[in-house]
């Protein structure tokens, strides 16, 4: 079949078994590979051939799961990472070395923020952060000729504000480069980036793919649709000869699919962060019930920020389903089937009221994470943003009082009584 629903991708895309082959996708818990002669060894290291020969670069299991992220997605490829984190670093490092440029949009997970403003720098690497509500024009200032990629959130976490992407893909292409998007909130369910001028994905799979909290996990799609060859003085790793691989220059010898190539054989083969094939059968179980879990996470999330809004006690409630929102608009262009699960709010008595409030929850659970079949709350400023200061987190979108409530799948009415009762103290 040459195009399904990603309903259908969900449940069987990546993987498909040949005559008496496991139904489902097998865990090939394996580090190496078996050939028969030197010469069919030789030909895959020097990327003559595809195949699987050591696990750090390649396993069957990652290969099907990332094909299903790729086709959920629409790319043309996609490469599985240890985390989010390192799905993040391979994607900017792929395209950055010492010198180079990257603007990114200020409200970005802090995971993210710190990536940018403080190792990457350390390496060379300069990160300009802009204002993603800003005119093109003003974004447009910001790159320089130096800069190699502009990258924001579909959804920022935890401020949960919506991207305007084709905004964003007018200025990146205006300026000869790519635009990369963290999908991770909205996933390719509610939103698909590349089909509004995005040329690079990103998500942490721990999140809604995995559903469970159970494994962690990262991926890189590539679209295909950046030329990188239309600007190849600007893109020396993808365009000029790779002295590691006797010359070869990625972007002629795999065209669309030199992007991920070269983020497999190349920083994959030297760094090494690849994602255990354990976790990614894992992360496959929970890509096959994604299409059912997000409308169940927007649905639960839209009641409980109706409750919200309506209460005496909140101040404020950042939902983009909610009529009147700042980025309703943006959502129902973007995110016509809902937005995801996460909620930011504020209560009237500010932080100190805030961590009250979570300290008397009973049912919904004070985690790190987010975007899982369980309700989870935090408090950004005391947990995962602690070590930015106030001026900084208002920079970033996370105000100093904001709870981010990552709404489960349970029944929606036990989770309002929960919010209830916490909020009566």
């Amino acid at each position: 079949m040459s195009s399904q629903s990603n309903d259908t991708i969900c449940v069987q895309g990546g993987w498909a078994p040949k005559k008496g082959e496991p139904r489902v996708l097998p865990i090939y818990q394996s580090t190496t590979f078996k050939y028969e002669t030197s010469e069919q060894m030789a030909r895959l290291f020097d990327l003559e051939e595809s195949g699987f020969f050591y696990s750090r670069l390649q396993n069957p299991t990652n290969e099907a799961v990332a094909a299903k992220i790729a086709a959920l997605e629409g790319g043309v490829a996609a490469m599985l990472t240890a985390s989010g984190q390192a799905a993040l670093f391979f994607a900017f490092f792929n395209l950055c070395s010492a010198g180079d440029h990257v603007v990114s949009s200020s409200t970005i997970y802090g995971g993210t923020y710190n990536l940018l403003s403080v190792t990457m720098k350390k390496m060379g690497i300069e990160t300009t952060f802009i204002n993603q509500d800003a005119s093109e024009e003003e974004i447009a200032a910001a790159i320089r000729p130096n800069t190699k990629v502009l990258f924001g959130e579909t959804i920022s976490n935890p401020g949960v504000m919506v991207l305007d992407i084709e905004k964003f893909a007018r200025v990146a292409h205006a300026g000869g480069i790519p635009l990369m998007i963290d999908n991770t909130f909205a996933t390719p369910i509610n939103c698909r980036p590349f089909e509004w001028g995005a040329d690079l994905v990103v998500h942490s799979t721990s999140k809604y793919m995995d559903g469970h909290a159970c494994c962690i996990g990262g991926a890189i799609v590539d679209s295909g649709n950046f030329d990188w060859e239309a600007h190849a003085d600007k893109f020396p790793g993808l365009t000029q000869p790779d002295p590691s691989y006797h010359g070869l220059i990625y972007s002629q010898a795999f065209g669309k699919a030199a992007f991920i190539t070269k983020a497999t054989v190349q920083l994959m083969r030297d760094l090494g962060a690849i994602q255990s094939p354990q976790n990614a059968f894992l992360t496959n179980l929970g890509l096959e019930t994604l299409h059912l879990r997000m409308p169940r996470h927007c649905a639960n999330a839209q009641q409980i920020a109706e409750f919200l809004q309506s209460h005496p006690q909140v101040a404020w409630v950042n939902y983009p389903g909610l009529p009147g929102n700042r980025y309703h608009a943006l959502a129902q262009k973007y995110l016509p089937k809902g937005s995801c699960g996460v909620i930011s709010f504020g209560l009237k008595g500010g932080r100190d009221e805030s961590i009250r409030f979570m300290d008397s929850l009973k049912l919904i659970a004070i985690v790190t994470h987010v975007a899982d079949a369980r309700t989870s709350v935090l408090h950004p400023a005391s947990h995962t943003h602690r070590q930015l200061t106030d001026e900084q987190l208002i920079a970033a979108g996370v105000a100093p009082d904001l709870i981010r409530l990552s709404v489960g799948i349970e029944d929606a009415g036990d989770l309002i009584k929960d919010v209830e009762q916490a909020l009566r103290g």
